[in-house]
């Protein structure tokens, strides 16, 4: 009984893992991506008349989502149209947690999509209610810092099957099941609250936290590959993220021909043969890590040494990592494939063989393959993205809302 009242309470929403096409999200998302910038010039990036640029920008204004800069208006013109307009980023932010195998990360965002403050704490083990509540606390109290912007919005990303409508996540790997995510995240921290998949969050970075996308860079379908502890994939169509109503669709048990031994009691699965916990088992039972640190940076740093071992078992998984974006590209022949996730961006040097064996395994004609700009941080932007998504597709909606 306790726990319906607590999800009646829940202010829970699914994200919307889109580039907005309603005429305020359209404006809002121009002014965040190249402000401070001229109505007229909105007009012409978004297609809208000046006129409903114009009835957008002084709700978005009202709103305080937006913010003139008289400043910077050009010498000679004349007219409020002139005046350019930019995200008003400071009173506001949201809180993006990204609840990971190993580690939890919780960042504040502006209304930029910038990061303005992250912290990373252990994951912790045990009851997923009472973990779940020690993550909403600590999110909690990071927020607090910023005692002089009213938080809007959280969202959650996270791994195993989700649902969007309810927030309510499994997570095999944590020994999740039915966890209610959403509702312990948004009763702890009194806001309105978003979960989606970790690795659909990253694609949605892609897509509207990218600076100076055009409609090309996003049209036709995209295909996103992360792996790090876990892998995934996600699937863009025409600037939308698909978001499968059963959840995403999982590459963890896909064939690698490699001996390691799975959780599903299979061998050479994906993710048992290129996950940071596998690749250190590996590191560990061949000698090649003894000392105290026994990370996964210190065996890029082992490699980075001259150790020819520790080189080889990154280079194995490289290879891997290569073959199996080959058959994903193969196999839906997309438009564009991001790579993301510290398994390809952590290790730098070990690019040049993903690309070899992409190669050498893909039957299709030659396609470039890019490697996510946000680095080591695709995690947080991820998280960050799901707690702007509302805003972005519709910014006045998620005002009355937060007022309501």
């Amino acid at each position: 009984m306790a726990s319906r009242r607590g999800q009646a309470q829940a202010r829970i929403v699914a994200p919307d893992l889109r580039i907005a096409d309603g005429a305020a999200g359209s404006v809002f998302r121009v002014a965040a991506d190249r402000g401070p910038i001229s109505r007229d010039v909105i007009a012409k990036a978004t297609g809208l008349s000046i006129a409903t640029v114009n009835r957008q920008v002084s709700a978005l204004l009202a709103a305080r989502l937006l913010r003139e800069r008289a400043d910077l208006t050009e010498s000679g013109a004349i007219g409020r149209p002139r005046i350019p307009v930019e995200v008003d980023h400071e009173p506001f932010l949201t809180v993006g947690i990204h609840i990971g195998a190993v580690t939890t990360g919780i960042v504040a965002a502006d209304l930029r999509g910038r990061i303005i403050g992250a912290v990373e704490i252990p994951t912790p083990s045990g009851d997923q209610d009472l973990a779940l509540a020690s993550i909403a606390a600590s999110a909690k109290a990071f927020v607090s810092r910023w005692h002089r912007r009213t938080a809007l919005w959280a969202g959650v990303a996270i791994g195993g099957r989700v649902d969007s409508a309810t927030g309510i996540v499994d997570h095999p790997r944590l020994g999740w099941s039915q966890a209610r995510v959403g509702e312990a995240v948004g009763l702890g921290l009194r806001l309105p609250v978003s979960v989606a998949a970790h690795v659909e969050a990253m694609a949605a970075a892609e897509l509207l936290l990218t600076p100076n996308k055009t409609a090309g860079d996003t049209a036709g379908a995209g295909l996103y590959i992360y792996a790090r502890e876990t892998a995934g994939i996600a699937i863009t169509f025409d600037g939308k993220v698909h978001t499968p109503t059963t959840g995403p669709g999982s590459i963890s048990h896909l064939p690698t021909g490699s001996s390691a031994r799975c959780t599903c009691g299979g061998t050479g699965c994906l993710e048992a043969t290129i996950s940071d916990q596998a690749v250190l088992e590996r590191a560990r039972n061949e000698g090649v890590l003894t000392g105290g640190d026994q990370s996964i940076r210190a065996l890029y740093g082992v490699a980075r040494e001259g150790s020819e071992a520790a080189r080889a078992i990154l280079v194995d998984r490289a290879s891997t990592l290569g073959r199996t974006v080959a058959i994903l590209r193969d196999l839906f022949n997309p438009d564009r494939v991001v790579l993301g996730g510290q398994a390809f961006t952590e290790y730098p040097e070990g690019i040049a063989y993903v690309a070899k064996a992409f190669e050498r395994a893909s039957s299709l004609p030659h396609k470039d393959v890019h490697i996510t700009g946000f680095g080591n941080r695709v995690q947080a932007h991820a998280a960050g993205v799901v707690s702007l998504s509302s805003l972005y597709s519709d910014p006045l909606g998620v005002m009355r809302r937060v007022a309501a």
